[in-house]
């Protein structure tokens, strides 16, 4: 099946995986609570045990030095294609309230990004995220 959109995470390759899978979680959990990811039905076992839906399209993950992520926001900003962000202070804090004061204390220049994530046009997408690898 072919999407017109594209479902990117975008995380910096030098987190220990633990951190990177931490990021993912969080940033799919982001790009999902917006109306760009489409969700399907619940899924229902032989017992007819429910399950929540998924997220219909693939979800790629890409990754790339720390020293290229403010490049791709500055790109996703001129766009004005909404995005997740995960700053390394996040790792940090221990609820939602103190993420967003940690990010609010950075001009976006500034942000220490691990991980951003997006759902756009394909084309768009493709052209922020430029020079990251997919991930192995």
């Amino acid at each position: 099946m072919q999407f017109d959109s594209k479902f990117v995470i975008v995380i910096a390759e030098d987190l220990p995986v633990w951190q990177k899978l931490n990021v993912v979680s969080f940033l799919s959990g982001g790009i999902t609570s917006t109306s760009a990811v489409k969700t399907g039905e619940r899924y229902v076992d032989g017992s007819d045990n429910t399950y929540l839906p998924l997220c219909i399209q693939p979800t790629i993950v890409l990754k790339v030095k720390r020293s290229k992520l403010p490049t791709f926001i500055q790109r996703a900003n001129r766009a004005n294609i909404e995005t997740a962000i995960f700053i390394e202070d996040m790792f940090a804090t221990g609820h939602d309230e103190a993420n967003r004061s940690t990010v609010r204390y950075y001009d976006t220049e500034s942000l220490p990004l691990v991980g951003i994530a997006m759902c756009a046009e394909k084309k768009f997408v493709d052209k922020v995220v430029k020079g990251a690898k997919l991930h192995d």
